[in-house]
């Protein structure tokens, strides 16, 4: 029989065959891969020196833990910001280092600078792709900036200010209840589940036209939305779980799964929908239709958008960037709206000093025959104008008797909920 000899390697004469060659091959293609990461991490390492870092918990977690995501974490994170005015470098496990500015012209150079200086975090942000795709949020480079201006309609203030009245509707909504607990004596109320509710049942209406009622009674999708948002926050928690082989071979990672097939399966049947009517009516006629129901909703603009050849976006695009608005607009949104609540119900001539405000834009009308202005700003800040301004019309809000603790996890939460007294303001005082 044939024989190979690779005694020069040590392993002897062996049979004709390629299976050792190709093992060798293997081997040395991966020894040279973690000699090059080896280096790239070691030449990293030494550029980072320069920035200034607390002790290490160990060698091989790092800096893991030192900020737990606790109300004692943030107060740990003040200390360090106070300690390093500048910035600071932790290290996430014995290999990946993260640098945190902390002095806002630092902060705004970064903020400024281009896609190429300053990438998105691909770490964190893979977490998301399953669920929102790529959308404006996840997308890069040409896409992104392609995406940007095909959306910029959808937020030019003749499309969003037929959503005043859905943002005055929702707010409705939501103070009816506060109205109904209060009269059976429930007056402590946990902003962020009411607001998170209302600012979800708002963009449900805007993006979709769908009415889930969602306040009032339990909703498939509005849970799926609250769910995926919550096992997000957790596995960035775990350092273990970030591989996705292991994530989803475990509980939360079939539960995000099956989050993420009943959220898409949604927004893949508006747009089958809306899609059977664009050929059955024409665009001319369909935008007469919406023209009498005074709201072009987000699904419409995506559908109707065209690039500078004449090419629209596809139904996988559509998908991503409504999930992610739906995503980005509940969460952040319902989050501003209960911490300025909290802050205006620990400092009452603040919040009365608004209320006179609002009382003087009103003069006496009802709050729905004013048209709130958004001139110049976002969906999100329209919102919470509208919000507010309804909420503090209505009620005089109080601190609890507990301070909140805080909890970072996407947005600012608080252990337990941020529980708030509510009191509802006679005819004389509105």
């Amino acid at each position: 029989m044939l024989q190979l000899s690779l005694s020069w390697l040590g392993l002897g004469p062996v049979a004709a065959s390629p299976w050792p060659l190709l093992l060798l091959v293997g081997a040395s293609w991966l020894l040279a891969r973690v000699l090059a990461w080896t280096y790239t991490s070691y030449n990293n390492s030494r550029r980072l020196q320069c920035f200034p870092q607390p002790p290490k918990r160990n060698w091989f977690l790092g800096h893991l833990g030192l900020v737990p995501p606790t109300e004692q974490g943030l107060r740990g994170l003040t200390q360090l910001v106070a300690n390093y005015p500048q910035g600071y470098m932790i290290w996430m496990g014995p290999i990946t280092p993260l640098v945190i500015f902390c002095h806002p012209d630092l902060i705004r150079n970064v903020a400024n600078a281009s896609a190429t200086v300053a990438p998105k975090d691909v770490h964190f942000y893979d977490f998301l792709k399953p669920w929102l795709g790529d959308g404006l949020l996840l997308s890069a480079g040409d896409k992104w900036n392609s995406h940007r201006r095909m959306l910029t309609p959808a937020f030019h203030f003749n499309i969003l200010k037929p959503y005043m009245k859905i943002f005055t509707k929702s707010a409705d909504i939501m103070h009816a209840k506060w109205q109904h607990l209060v009269t059976e004596g429930h007056t402590h109320l946990d902003m962020f589940e009411h607001i998170s509710l209302m600012t979800l049942d708002s963009l449900q209406k805007c993006v979709f036209s769908f009415d889930s009622n969602c306040q009032e009674k339990p909703s498939e999708y509005i849970a799926a939305i609250l769910e995926l948002s919550a096992l997000v926050a957790k596995r960035h928690q775990q350092i273990f779980l970030h591989v996705d082989l292991l994530y989803y071979l475990t509980p939360d990672g079939r539960c995000f799964r099956r989050a993420c097939r009943l959220v898409h399966d949604f927004t893949d049947a508006v747009i089958q929908e809306r899609r059977r009517t664009l050929p059955s009516q024409g665009i001319d006629d369909f935008l007469k239709a919406k023209a009498k129901a005074k709201t072009l909703d987000f699904i419409d603009v995506l559908l109707l958008t065209k690039d500078e050849d004449g090419k629209g976006l596809s139904d996988e695009d559509i998908r991503a960037e409504a999930d992610t608005f739906m995503f980005e607009g509940h969460d952040t949104t319902a989050s501003g709206l209960s911490w300025v609540l909290y802050n205006l119900a620990k400092h009452p001539e603040y919040q009365e000093r608004c209320r006179q405000e609002v009382q003087e834009l009103l003069r006496d009308r009802e709050p729905k025959e004013i048209e709130w202005n958004c001139i110049g700003q976002s969906f999100a800040m329209t919102e919470m104008k509208v919000v507010l301004a309804l909420t503090l019309l209505r009620f005089r809000v109080l601190p609890d008797k507990e301070e909140p603790r805080r909890k970072p996890e996407l947005i600012l939460r608080v252990e337990g909920g941020l529980w708030l007294r509510v009191e509802p303001l006679g005819a004389s005082q509105q």
